[in-house]
């Protein structure tokens, strides 16, 4: 009996003292990082009406270089009151509004003309459930390149059965050889991409201005904000009496431009208007509590306004998973 135990307490030393000489072997390793973000595409409704934003990408902007009529120290105070930066990351959105009998898209981001950074725009579109083909009339707030630049890819069409509409002044201005070549050389490219972007569409016969404050398709109504472009046109989107306000560049910056509208952007065209039509359309905005979108805005860019002073006040829109 005694044997037994002293053979059992020798087997039970054997088996620790093997695994302790068992030679260490290296920690697993984690999981490799992602480094991406979702597919960029958030949804609601405005009444009836489905709205899908859409990103195309972001990109780092100078602010301090792009802002106009604010002191560098304004500018760090307000900035860090948002968390923010400068250089900051900015959002490029544009907005797919489904009617029902109509599927309007509003801006098309950068294409491939501002680098890797964007170019999203269809490919998320795709996520969303649709095809570029799909698409029966794309709206341009304005013919900057980051707006409209997506409408073609290696020279072609991408959205090949819609019918592209802007302003008749933006048009006017931007897709005008003359304007072009008295334009200053910073400001030459967004001709030439305004031009390129805009071929197949004008040879096809699928381009057709309009004038503004008019009713484009039940539900969906271009109101004339010019100021940041000579044409620059807001969306109004109404259904069962819900709103939403599309508004292109009318700001840039949030974090700077909603607490003081009269804060400008060094590419707008004509200060001094922009500021007004910003102010315009963010008191309408608050007074109705209109939804509002923004280019630019923190995607999905959705959100609502409220009057603070002499200025006013972001709240991004609540998540919703519900239709």
């Amino acid at each position: 009996m005694r044997n037994r135990s002293q053979h059992a307490r020798f087997l039970a030393l054997a088996c620790v003292l093997a695994i302790t000489l068992l030679p260490s072997r290296p920690a697993e390793s984690a999981a490799p990082q992602q480094l991406t973000q979702a597919p960029g595409y958030y949804r609601l409704k405005v009444g009836k009406i489905e709205v899908t934003a859409l990103n195309d990408g972001s990109f780092m902007m100078p602010v301090g270089q792009m802002l106009k009529g604010i002191s560098a120290d304004a500018l760090h105070a307000a900035l860090t009151r948002a968390f923010l930066t400068d250089p900051m990351e900015l959002s490029d959105n544009g907005f797919l509004i489904n009617t029902g009998t109509h599927l309007v898209l509003v801006d098309t981001g950068s294409g491939a003309f501002y680098g890797p950074s964007f170019g999203r725009l269809a490919e998320n579109l795709k996520a969303a459930g649709y095809t570029p083909e799909q698409v029966d009339e794309v709206y341009i707030t304005h013919m900057h390149a980051d707006h409209l630049g997506g409408l073609v890819a290696n020279g072609k069409a991408v959205f090949t059965h819609a019918v592209v509409r802007a302003a008749e002044a933006e048009g006017d201005y931007w897709l005008d050889p003359k304007n072009a070549e008295a334009a200053p050389t910073e400001s030459k490219g967004f001709f030439s991409i305004a031009s390129q972007s805009m071929s197949p569409y004008i040879a096809a016969g699928r381009y057709k201005p309009f004038k503004t404050d008019i009713e484009l398709v039940p539900g969906v109504r271009a109101i004339n904000t010019p100021g940041h472009t000579p044409g620059h046109t807001a969306y109004l989107v109404s259904s069962e009496g819900e709103s939403l306000i599309l508004w292109g560049d009318l700001m840039h910056v949030a974090a700077v431009q909603v607490p003081d509208p009269t804060i400008a952007f060094l590419y707008d065209v004509e200060s001094q208007a922009a500021n007004a039509q910003r102010i315009r359309i963010f008191s309408e905005a608050a007074s109705k509590r209109s939804l509002v979108g923004g280019a630019h805005l923190p995607f999905p860019g959705l959100g609502h306004l409220r009057a603070n002073g002499s200025g006013f006040e972001y709240a991004p829109t609540n998540y919703t998973t519900l239709q």
